[in-house]
C-alpha cells in the first residue's frame, strides 16, 4: 500500500504540475497542480466580485443615509450613525473574508473565480479539506493582500511617511505575489499553513450520469448491472468526498486504483471483490450512491463525508 509519504512524487512529462496524491486510503490519484497564471485570473475574478458587492453594500447604505434626507430629518441620530458604522466594520470583513470561506467550504471548494478557470482548494495530505484549514489559508491573506493596501490607499498619511507606506505596502504586496513562483506546487503561504494546495478541478465525466425525479430512478436502473444492486446500509457507509474520490478514480481509470477502491469498498459493505470486473462495480456504486446523496440533499439531509 502506498504511503503518505509519496505524496508530491511527479509522474509524466510535466513535472511541474503532475502530482500524484496518495489518499489516506492508499489510494493513488494523478492531480495537476493549477499553474500561477491559472490562480492569478481567478483572484482577480474574485475581486471583481467582491468589488461589485462592496458597492452593492455602498449604496445600500447611501440609500439608508437618503431615507432620512428624503423625510426632512436635520440630522441622522446618533444611535442610526453608530448602526451604520458597526455594520460597514461588519460588511468590510464580510467582504474580505466570508467570500472566500463561504465558497471554499461548500462542496466545490472554490469560488467564482476558481470555477471560471477550473480549480480548486484540497488538502496536501489527500484528506478531506477542514474548516480550520480552510479559515487559515484565508485569514492569512489579510496579511499578504488587504492589510497593506490598507496601508498603500490609506488617506491619513502625508508626505514622506505617505511615500514610504505606499512603496512597503508595494513592496509587501510583490513579495507575496511572487511567493508560489518560487516553490514547485505554486503554494502560496496560506497554503503552506494550511496544508493546502490549489489542483485542477477533475472534469464531472460521470455528471450526466443521474438526472432528477423519474429521469434519476430510470439512469440509475438502466446503468447499475444486475449483480452490483446496493442497499441502504450498503450505500450509507459513504458521503460526499468519498463520492468524490471515485469519480476521480473512474476517471483517471487507473487499473490498481480501481482494484484498491473496489477491494476496500467490499471490505465496508461486506462483499466478495468483484475481481476482473473492478471498473463495472465502481460505476455502478458511484451511480447508486450519488443518487443517494443528491435525493438527501433534496430534502436538506446532506453528508459530507463517511465519519459525519
Amino acid at each position: 500500500m502506498a504511503r503518505a509519504a509519496d505524496l508530491g512524487r511527479t509522474r509524466g512529462r510535466d513535472a511541474r504540475l503532475q502530482r500524484i496524491l496518495v489518499t489516506p486510503e492508499g489510494v493513488a490519484l494523478d492531480v495537476h497542480v493549477a499553474p500561477a497564471s491559472a490562480r492569478a485570473a481567478a483572484l482577480f475574478i474574485d475581486l471583481g466580485a467582491l468589488l461589485g458587492m462592496y458597492i452593492a453594500f455602498v449604496l445600500a447604505m447611501l440609500l439608508i443615509v437618503w431615507t432620512f434626507e428624503w423625510a426632512d430629518m436635520p440630522a441622522l441620530p446618533e444611535s442610526v450613525l453608530g448602526f451604520l458604522a458597526v455594520l460597514f466594520i461588519i460588511g468590510t470583513f464580510l467582504a474580505r473574508n466570508a467570500y472566500f470561506l463561504y465558497f471554499e467550504l461548500g462542496q466545490r471548494a472554490a469560488t467564482w473565480g476558481k470555477r471560471a478557470v477550473g480549480i480548486r482548494v484540497a488538502a496536501r495530505d489527500g484528506g478531506r479539506l477542514t474548516a480550520e484549514a480552510v479559515i487559515a489559508r484565508n485569514l492569512l491573506r489579510d496579511i499578504e493582500l488587504f492589510l497593506p493596501v490598507m496601508f498603500m490607499t490609506s488617506s491619513g498619511l502625508q508626505g514622506s511617511l505617505s511615500e514610504f507606506a505606499a512603496w512597503a505596502g508595494l513592496a509587501w504586496v510583490g513579495s507575496f505575489a511572487l511567493f508560489p513562483l518560487l516553490n514547485k506546487d505554486r503554494l502560496r503561504c496560506g497554503d503552506l499553513i494550511a496544508g493546502t494546495w490549489v489542483v485542477q478541478a477533475p472534469k464531472a465525466v460521470l455528471a450526466g450520469l443521474v438526472a432528477d425525479g423519474t429521469a434519476q430512478r430510470e439512469q440509475v436502473a438502466g446503468l447499475a448491472d444486475d449483480r452490483y444492486r446496493f442497499g441502504e446500509a450498503e450505500l450509507s457507509v459513504y458521503g460526499e468526498y468519498e463520492l468524490q474520490t471515485l469519480e476521480q478514480v473512474l476517471r483517471t481509470a487507473n487499473p490498481e486504483a480501481m482494484e484498491t477502491v473496489a477491494a476496500t469498498i467490499c471490505g465496508k459493505i461486506g462483499w466478495p471483490p468483484p475481481i476482473g470486473d473492478e471498473r463495472a462495480f465502481l460505476e455502478a456504486y458511484y451511480t447508486q450512491l450519488r443518487a443517494r446523496l443528491e435525493r438527501g440533499m433534496r430534502f436538506g439531509r446532506r453528508r459530507a463525508n463517511k465519519n459525519s
